[in-house]
């Protein structure tokens, strides 16, 4: 009555009050109820928004690593080191345990002879594999390749056609799933 603009002033504290029903636990009047409502609700939001701005906040710092390395790459001018500098540079930036490429592009040390099955079977992803390791012969380019349980498959493509294949692979079987978004893959 003194101060009655006490709750404008402080209106967390007015959302966290709890009325209590003048008839104990058999009734509860509808005005409590719905704040109560309410206040799941607003809980829920606020659950959300905060899960939104986590996420906004990986994606930003997963951009600007990818900045980083598309600017190392660009600056390699060698092309004997191209692919070298590409695989370090996931590996260090994106914290990767393992990566390798396949090319069929001259006569660079990435483009090693695959096999037809491989070949075909990197021309026939739409969009990057990821997913648990299931015997892939890509997975065999990788220096420890026993270890590997899931992967990143990523074709390589330039006016239609695939020329390549990234692989990128972890020993934990949830680095890359099925469930993850390849955007910036």
């Amino acid at each position: 009555v003194h101060t009655p603009a006490f709750f404008e002033r402080n209106a967390g504290l007015l959302s966290s009050i709890q009325l209590t029903s003048p008839h104990g636990q058999r009734a509860v009047s509808l005005q409590e109820r719905q704040m109560e409502m309410l206040r799941d609700k607003i809980r829920g939001l606020e659950k959300r928004i905060m899960e939104m701005i986590r996420h906004s906040q990986d994606n930003e710092a997963i951009a600007e690593r990818l900045h980083r390395w598309v600017h190392a790459v660009l600056l390699a001018h060698d092309p004997a080191t191209l692919a070298e500098v590409m695989l370090d540079q996931l590996r260090d930036l994106f914290l990767i345990p393992q990566a390798g490429v396949r090319i069929q592009l001259g006569t660079l040390a990435c483009a090693q002879t695959v096999s037809d099955d491989a070949r075909s079977f990197a021309a026939s992803l739409n969009q990057p594999y990821c997913g648990l390791n299931a015997g892939f012969e890509a997975s065999k380019w990788l220096a420890d390749s026993a270890s590997i349980t899931s992967l990143a498959l990523i074709p390589l493509h330039h006016e239609g056609t695939c020329f390549g294949l990234l692989v990128l692979g972890s020993p934990d079987a949830t680095r890359y799933s099925a469930e993850m978004g390849v955007d910036f893959l």
